[in-house]
């Protein structure tokens, strides 16, 4: 990772985001960006693995950033694997322990701390699995035919 991340905020988050994806791709997951939850509150990276594991990857691309953020906490409670997305100069030692942490770059990710494993209730397991899929149908369609209004994921 000793690519250089983009100078703006959105483009650093953009490539910690892209980076942190194509980890959780070669780890066997499907990934879809900005997914929304029930809360009304969004996830910058969620993972889905073969056996229906939920993975969130909340990004942060600087300290002032992650200083800023009071809802992250609240993302524990929609899924398996929780982890903080930084670039390679983020202070880790400023981090909770108690998460997961990527170093990635627009190019590629690693694991630098293991999520601890938690485990999803098996009705809001079911409700984010409803969420994702219909979320990642919606952009494809969306896709396929631009003209078409796209539904809510719920």
């Amino acid at each position: 990772m000793g690519e250089h991340l983009p100078n703006t905020r959105p483009e650093a988050t953009a490539a910690i985001a892209r980076g942190a994806a194509r980890l959780l791709v070669d780890l066997g997951n499907a990934v879809v960006f900005e997914l929304p939850l029930g809360t009304g509150r969004r996830v910058d990276v969620a993972g889905l693995d073969r056996g229906g594991a939920i993975t969130v990857v909340e990004v942060k691309s600087s300290l002032a950033d992650f200083r800023a953020d009071a809802k992250w906490p609240e993302y524990l409670d929609h899924c398996d694997a929780f982890y903080f997305g930084v670039g390679a100069d983020f202070p880790l030692d400023r981090l909770p322990d108690n998460v997961g942490v990527i170093v990635a770059d627009a190019y590629h990710g690693a694991v630098v701390r293991p999520a601890a494993p938690r485990s999803l209730p098996a009705a809001r397991r079911r409700a984010l699995l409803v969420r994702f899929a219909r979320t990642a149908a919606g952009r494809l369609h969306g896709m396929l035919d631009p003209g078409i209004i796209v539904g809510g994921p719920g």
